[in-house]
């Protein structure tokens, strides 16, 4: 063989391999979920999942614990370009499109099978409001279902009102609203709860059972509300910029894999979050169960929570559409029993 052969030979490997790896893309992903809870394990096997599958020409690289900050750090960080992609709860979701504040109404579903009911005739409409602010929904991330951890018991309103509870940083009129409703809201970071609960600054989280077990938030709240205020909805999102540099071809080898990531979430995080309850419990969880008339006091402030939403926290056509949506399905479960 002679030199010009093998030049022309080396040449075209080189240009393969150059080809290869400009065609190859690492998606770094961030996440508020703890390493090793089911929400990062899902994830990190959709990733192992996506590599496989498309030969490494998509790699997805897994963030989690907080370490690239709050849902907020993490959403700067990703417009700014550190990062490409996010699996965040609709708070964050919520700073995208304020559409996703309807899931953050308390006691307005009364089913995760309403909930997945819901989301899926709401998708194409949520999808599209995401596309708009330049993201792309692979997979909804269902978190569990929230109730209030406390140092101590709340079965009533006036129990909730004496304690300092935690909301999200960042959204002022959510604060100003619980403020004027008479309640003590301290807003801070996510990844700040915890120190929040050490230095007194705050009593009650509502949290997902999960949550309280993986981050060990319990030990500081010992007691429970039995009845619960909502699913926790969440997401996995990618910007548009780095999904569209990858094939379309991949693309859909993708979405299926988060498909199947979605469907695993929706059959174990119930599971997973009545086996937190019990494991807390033996080690010293309380339960506190709201009376009948109790309950009822907790409902008429929910519609009324209900209400304020109305009056321009989600898009009104949103909220006519879940509405609608909630409606056929309650009538679908009457008629079926």
């Amino acid at each position: 063989m002679n030199g010009t052969r093998r030049g022309a030979i080396l040449g075209a490997l080189l240009l393969l391999l150059t080809d290869r790896e400009a065609a190859a893309q690492t998606l770094k992903l961030a996440t508020l979920a703890p390493q090793g809870s089911i929400w990062d394990q899902t994830i990190r096997v959709m990733g192992d999942q996506w590599a496989k599958e498309t030969a490494g020409r998509v790699q997805l690289k897994v963030y989690a614990g907080g370490v690239a900050g709050d849902e907020t750090d993490a959403l700067r960080k990703t417009r700014a370009g550190q990062f490409q992609g996010l699996a965040i709860t609709v708070a964050g979701l919520s700073e995208i499109e304020p559409a996703f504040n309807v899931f953050q109404i308390p006691m307005y579903f009364e089913s995760f099978e309403e909930l997945y009911f819901v989301l899926a005739k709401l998708r194409p409409e949520l999808e599209a409001r995401l596309a708009s602010k330049g993201y792309v929904l692979l997979h909804w991330g269902h978190g569990g279902w929230i109730h209030l951890f406390s140092r101590q018991p709340i079965r009533t309103l006036a129990d909730l009102k004496a304690q300092k509870l935690f909301v999200w940083a960042g959204d002022d009129a959510t604060v100003r609203s619980w403020r004027k409703s008479g309640y003590q809201p301290v807003p801070l970071a996510a990844t700040d709860i915890l120190l929040g609960f050490q230095t007194k600054m705050i009593d009650v989280v509502p949290t997902t059972p999960i949550a309280a077990l993986s981050l060990q938030w319990y030990r500081q709240t010992p007691h429970m509300m039995g009845l619960g205020l909502a699913p926790l909805v969440g997401g996995v999102v990618v910007t548009k910029g780095a999904w569209e540099k990858i094939p379309a071809a991949d693309r859909e080898t993708l979405l299926a894999a988060a498909r199947g990531a979605e469907k695993k979430l929706e059959r174990e995080v119930p599971l997973q979050d009545r086996g937190a309850i019990e494991q807390m419990r033996q080690r010293g969880l309380t339960d506190n169960d709201p009376s009948v008339e109790q309950q009822k006091s907790w409902r008429e402030e929910a519609a009324r929570f209900a209400g304020l939403a109305r009056d321009g926290r989600v898009p009104p056509e949103v909220l006519q559409a879940v509405e609608s949506a909630v409606a056929e399905y309650r009538k679908g479960q009457g008629a079926a029993n």
